[in-house]
């Protein structure tokens, strides 16, 4: 009788774990009779815990940490968390807030003849700025003088000059090139960015270049994006910073226990492997995975005759010089058994062996249609999953 050993993944703790692994359990025996399945449970020994109830958090802004640990306090939005939030969004699209303005603004009278159109005369401004060079935004680094030339081409620009004011569409203007620049940084791993302090410094400096009379540093908070978005996002992640690592933690905490307290999960699954008759088939997810490859390289386990990891990193692992038992570009070892790879392409936490051990694993792509993160915990509803391992079962 074969027995099947499933491993786990990140974060999986029970009462879940029995669901999946009983979910499991029947869709091979729909599939092939007489199968033993032998769930591993390691979350509940081995699993990251906050030990101390969360201490090393550090309480928020206007709160103090009471002797209990969580910290107490009123849930107040800080101003500060507002804007961070806006500008993070601004980050993320540099020109955001200018579509806003373009949606929601009523439209501009009609100008008197011989007016220059507002779009040309920011224009003709960004082109000014853009001969400057990147000087004028020195303190963001490296980029000015293109956001000014983008910004100027950009289609966005013309709705949003007929909808605001020459002074507010000369500040949004000027965001939008400060953000474009820091974002850029951003993407290019920059290894230092400006404090908020000097940013908004340099978007003041920008906005009076573009025209807008000065005004200080109040332009920032009386922005579009904040009075229409900011309140909604404002501070969140840091209010609710004990619930989301409360709640992430199980997952991100397991993976870095493992790198560095591993050994006592990966003996008790050699335990576990050494007393059932052969063949074994291990059959492991994400992290799971890891665990397996590490004990079945670190320990000859003859009885194993199929290793299957489903989303795994430890592809990934080897290849960034991380995985513990194996350095790159150290060959699997023989004794390591035939090794069948399940990933998702939209998978993000899934990774591919094939080229860094040729002939030893083999790939196979599963497509659940489903998107990241989603794909990394869709494999156990896809029946092509099933139909692979049970394909390969001895």
């Amino acid at each position: 009788m074969t027995a099947v050993v499933f491993i786990h993944g990140t974060g999986v703790r029970e009462p879940g774990f029995s669901a999946l692994a009983g979910r499991f359990a029947a869709e091979l025996a729909a599939l092939r009779d007489g199968l033993r399945i032998v769930p591993f449970y390691w979350g509940g020994a081995h699993g990251a815990t906050l030990a101390a109830g969360g201490a090393s958090l550090p309480p928020a802004r206007g709160t103090s940490r009471g002797p209990a640990g969580p910290p107490a306090g009123p849930d107040t939005v800080d101003p500060a968390d507002v804007v961070a939030a806006a500008w993070g969004a601004l980050y993320t699209d540099p020109y955001a807030e200018l579509a806003l303005a373009a949606g929601v603004k009523p439209a501009a009278a009609e100008l008197p003849p011989g007016s220059v159109p507002p779009q040309q005369k920011l224009q003709a401004q960004l082109a000014a700025l853009a001969a400057q060079g990147d000087v004028p935004a020195a303190e963001l680094g490296p980029g000015l003088a293109r956001a000014a030339v983008d910004l100027a081409a950009h289609p966005v620009l013309g709705p949003a000059a007929d909808a605001l004011d020459p002074d507010d569409l000369a500040a949004l203007a000027a965001r939008s090139l400060t953000a474009r620049v820091i974002a850029d940084g951003l993407a290019a791993d920059v290894p230092f960015l400006p404090v908020g302090d000097v940013r908004d410094a340099v978007t003041e400096r920008l906005a009076q270049l573009l025209g807008a009379a000065p005004q200080g540093v109040e332009r920032s908070v009386r922005s579009l994006l904040l009075r229409a978005a900011g309140s909604a996002v404002s501070g969140a992640a840091v209010r609710r910073r004990r619930a989301l690592t409360q709640a992430a933690h199980p997952a991100a905490g397991d993976i870095l226990r493992y790198l560095s307290r591993g050994e006592p999960v990966r003996a008790d699954l050699r335990l576990l492997v050494a007393g059932l008759e052969p063949p074994v088939v291990i059959v492991a997810h994400s992290l799971g995975g890891i665990i397996a490859l590490d004990t079945l390289i670190a320990t000859p386990l003859p009885q194993v005759r199929l290793l299957v990891t489903v989303g795994s990193q430890g592809p990934f692992l080897y290849e960034s010089g991380s995985l513990p038992c194996l350095e790159h570009p150290a060959p699997l070892p023989p004794h390591v058994p035939d090794w069948l790879n399940l990933y998702d392409p939209r998978d993000l936490l899934a990774y591919s062996g094939a080229e860094l051990f040729p002939g030893r694993v083999t790939d196979i792509a599963v497509d659940s249609r489903q998107p990241f993160p989603a794909a990394h915990s869709a494999y156990w509803t896809h029946p092509e999953v099933y139909r692979h391992i049970v394909d390969r079962l001895p």
